[in-house]
């Protein structure tokens, strides 16, 4: 049976209470990476894969997971600001489909509008070269979206809900 792929509150609720979580940046050539620890406090950049055939990304991202002993996926949903989904946002979400016929770990969807070009703000502002930015773009945005996760699923577990 696939994984079950749900808006990331959703999902939150079929993971375990602890266990680490892979967040994901989706680009058309390269997917940035980051792993929480298991309390799931912090995200931290793990990669940047090149983009080749689904079975390829997919196998990779499945031997992290095991490697780290991940309980779910963070997949950076990027919705349009008028919160409508568009080309990009379809194919994340046929992603999360084909990713969930090779898993069981529940898949969350987080709303991803402007992380990258949050990331490329503050790599700027950190004085950051073009060429290096153009390295470590896809992993920092990865950081983002999955530290954005955590920080919401932190700020319900304090509210109790």
């Amino acid at each position: 049976m696939p994984a079950p792929i749900l808006p990331l509150i959703e999902a939150a609720s079929r993971w375990p209470e602890r266990g680490a979580l892979v967040g994901l940046d989706l680009g058309t050539k390269t997917i940035g990476v980051a792993v929480s620890d298991p309390d799931r406090r912090l995200a931290t950049g793990v990669e940047t894969i090149q983009r080749k055939a689904f079975k390829a990304d997919a196998a990779r991202l499945l031997a992290i997971s095991s490697e780290r002993k991940v309980v779910g996926f963070v997949l950076g949903l990027p919705i349009n600001m008028d919160g409508s989904e568009g080309p990009r946002a379809q194919s994340t979400r046929a992603f999360a489909r084909n990713l969930a016929n090779l898993t069981d770990l529940p898949i969350g969807l987080w709303d991803e509008r402007l992380s990258t070009a949050a990331v490329e703000r503050e790599l700027i502002g950190m004085d950051v070269s073009r060429a290096r930015r153009a390295e470590v773009i896809d992993t920092h945005a990865a950081i983002f979206i999955l530290q954005g996760a955590l920080d919401r699923l932190a700020t319900l577990r304090r509210s109790g809900q």
